[in-house]
This record gives structure tokens, C-alpha cells and sequence, in this order.
């Protein structure tokens, strides 16, 4: 394992950055690639840059496994078209650049990859219940996780072998959509958005950088996988169990659909749609959750 190396993209993200952690605890050697010269003195920082088709080409030296997290955020601006592109290009341009590097070093030593892919990847399906085999929709969520879960797909013509997850809403306070959702409910102004009856993937951020762990420890067969809670939640339901956590009231009426199409736009759907998705496959390959129900994972979080 000490000669085990990781590289990471994104590693300075809501799931690098643990994920890195944990990676060095378990004495794995980590390196990442980013826009900007890395802070932890732990961690080697290759500089690239995806939208130039520039990348250090020694990278990849005595990688064993890439782990591809890197992409813009989804819901930090409007979906304009120029941001669209982007949101698409950072995902799939970027591997694409990984793999231009391993044609032309034939002695590499990279095995696999591993990357993140998204729950939108089913978009909006109100109550039916998804699992791997669920076929994607043509709307901009969905097709924006076919486009990036190609594009890493590429790898199998490196003989490489492919574990994909696709993520869920990640539950942590340092990030992502807990914070600006229970903001709202500590100000006494917490409610449900449009009818609060949409289903929201949930997972607790320690279960899903254990996922990525066990994927490249080998106890995860490469397959693609949904990286949620066995338990998934609705909007007003998430509302409501936040706000027993934090102990405050719920007293405003929902926030109604329209003012949110109003105010989002396109990127309303994020919010609005429901996605009810399985994590039955990921749980019959082995693996245990260490939160598997909405109380327990806030408990642990504001606890």
C-alpha cells in the first residue's frame, strides 16, 4: 500500500479534501491536479489547465489509480449557455486530457479510474424508484452525466478499469446544499420548496469518501454505482428533520415552484425535481453504510 499512489482532480473539493485525508491516513501516497499550486505539504500539486488543453505531463508518473472528481459547480451560477458548456467541458475535457497523456506514455503504470458522476444523471422522475439500469432523460442534468460518464468510459480502451459513482446531495457542513438549506431554518424562516413532495439522493459525507475508499482499497468491484443513502428523503421531509435537529419551528408556507423558476431559471429543476434513487446495488457488493436514515446523519453532523 505505501507505494499505492493516488491522483486526485478536484482534490480540494467537498470530497477531495477529505478524501485526501483519508487517503494519507491510510497510508496512500496522494497527489492532486489543480488550477493553483497546492497548500498541504503532504500532497504533490501537478498544475493544469482544462479550458487551455494544458496539463504537466508528469502527472501520471508512478500513478496507480486517478480518481476524477474535478468539474464547476452546478448550482454556483445561472445556467447560461456559455456556463452549460462549461459545466460539461470541466468534466469531460479534463479526463480527456488524463487520457491524451497515457497515449503517449505507453509505460505507465495507471490501473483504474475512478469518478464521480451524478444522481442528475436520472433528473426528474417524481416517485418511480432508480437504480443503475434506469435510463437517463435528454434534459441538461441528464445529459450532461452521460456526456462526463463517457467520456471517463474512454479509459476501457486503456485497459483501465472504470468505477463510477453516481452522487447523491452530500450532507456535510462544509459545503454543498445542507448549508444554505439550514440557514434559512435557523433564522425561523426554514420551509419546504415548491410542494416538498420531490425526493432528494441524499448521503453523509464520511459514507461517501468510505465508497471511494473501498474502490480503491479493491473491495468495490469497477461498475457504476449510486452513491446515495438507502433511505432517501423529501424536500419538506429534509426541511422538517433539520429543523428537529436544530430545534427551531416551521412555520412559513412553501416556497411556491414558480417564484423558484422565477429567481433559478433552467437550474430550478436542481431543486424541484425528484429523484428517487436505490442504493441496493452498492449494499449488495458489500458495502455498509454508517448512516442509513436522515436522523442519525444530521445527528452526527450537528451533534
Amino acid at each position: 500500500m505505501q507505494n499505492h499512489h493516488v491522483l486526485i482532480t478536484g482534490g480540494t473539493g467537498l470530497i477531495g479534501k477529505p478524501l485526501t485525508q483519508a487517503l494519507l491516513a491510510k497510508g496512500y501516497k496522494v497527489s492532486h491536479l489543480s488550477r493553483s499550486p497546492g497548500k498541504n505539504p503532504q500532497v504533490k500539486t501537478y498544475l493544469w489547465d482544462v479550458a487551455k488543453g494544458q496539463i504537466d505531463a508528469s502527472c501520471i508518473n508512478g500513478i496507480d489509480t486517478i480518481i476524477h472528481l474535478a468539474g464547476a459547480g452546478i448550482v454556483d451560477k445561472r445556467w447560461t449557455k456559455k456556463r452549460k458548456k462549461l459545466l460539461v467541458d470541466s468534466r469531460t475535457q479534463s479526463i480527456k486530457l488524463i487520457y491524451e497523456i497515457l497515449d503517449q506514455q505507453a509505460d505507465h503504470q495507471v490501473k483504474r479510474v475512478i469518478s464521480a458522476s451524478a444522481t442528475g444523471y436520472y433528473s426528474n422522475r417524481g416517485d418511480e424508484w432508480l437504480d443503475e439500469n434506469s435510463s437517463p432523460l435528454t434534459d441538461f442534468l441528464s445529459t450532461c452525466c452521460v456526456k462526463w460518464e463517457n467520456a471517463v468510459d474512454e479509459g476501457l480502451q486503456h485497459g483501465l478499469t472504470i468505477t463510477k459513482f453516481r452522487t447523491g446531495v452530500i450532507l456535510t457542513t462544509k459545503g454543498g446544499a445542507l448549508p444554505p438549506l439550514s440557514l434559512p431554518v435557523k433564522f425561523y424562516v426554514g420551509t419546504a420548496l415548491g410542494n416538498g413532495r420531490q425526493y432528494i439522493p441524499w448521503i453523509h459525507i464520511d459514507d461517501a469518501v468510505n465508497m471511494y475508499l473501498q474502490a480503491v482499497d479493491g473491495h468495490l468491484p469497477p461498475d457504476v454505482y449510486n452513491m446515495v443513502a438507502p433511505n432517501p428523503v423529501t424536500n419538506k421531509q429534509l426541511t422538517q428533520a433539520v429543523a428537529r435537529q436544530l430545534r427551531k419551528p416551521l412555520w412559513l408556507p412553501n416556497v411556491p415552484a414558480f417564484a423558484l423558476k422565477l429567481v433559478l431559471g433552467e437550474m430550478s429543476m436542481v431543486v424541484l425535481g425528484s429523484t428517487r434513487v436505490s442504493a441496493q446495488k452498492i449494499q449488495d457488493a458489500g458495502y455498509h453504510f454508517k448512516y442509513d436514515n436522515i436522523a442519525d446523519a444530521l445527528k452526527n453532523i450537528y451533534g
